[in-house]
């Protein structure tokens, strides 16, 4: 029971932060052009605060014993290799996984089409390729499940409240140059 009740937490936060997006425009084509040309930067604020919220909220419930977080392992090269097909993707559609699925709510059809369709396209491929990258190519350096506060052997909140600090101070910041 314990499980279902994680996904249905889950899938009402994943819902409000949809909302959310949408509602601060970051599921706009054009927005999201403008934080690319480094003009409109609404979706690094709505990224940041989601961060920030993210980052408490998760720990807060951690804390209470709502949640127990398995980190993944990883390596450097899964998240270049990550970064990149992510970046190529955003580049050519102009949005990212969240945000295609919050355009397609919206009803536009170029984030159903070329969206979606990249999605599965890119979801099958990888599927496909990976027994032959596992061991291979995204192995390069691997580093395992670490933690940021488990590699400063501090705990948890040690690293968020700081880092909470320093994001809050960033939003400040693009809110006072205007951007």
């Amino acid at each position: 029971m314990e499980g279902k009740s994680q996904l249905a937490r889950g899938l009402l936060f994943g819902i409000a932060f949809g909302f959310l997006l949408q509602k601060g425009g970051a599921t706009r084509y054009d927005v999201i052009i403008g934080q690319l040309l480094l003009q409109d930067f609404t979706v690094v604020k709505i990224m940041l605060s989601a961060v920030l919220t993210g980052m408490i909220g998760v720990h807060a419930m951690k804390s209470l014993g709502w949640v127990h977080l398995n980190p993944k392992p990883g390596s450097w090269s899964q998240n270049v290799i990550g970064g990149l097909i992510f970046g190529a993707g955003f580049a050519l559609l102009g949005y990212c996984p969240g945000t295609i699925a919050g355009a397609i709510g919206n009803g536009f059809l170029d984030a159903l089409a070329g969206g979606l369709t990249g999605i599965l396209i890119g979801s099958g491929l990888f599927a496909a390729l990976y027994p032959r990258l596992r061991d291979g190519i995204l192995r390069a350096g691997y580093y395992g499940d670490v933690t940021l506060p488990g590699l400063l052997t501090v705990g948890d909140w040690t690293v968020i409240v700081p880092l909470g600090a320093l994001l809050v101070l960033t939003l400040f910041l693009l809110e006072r140059a205007g951007l």
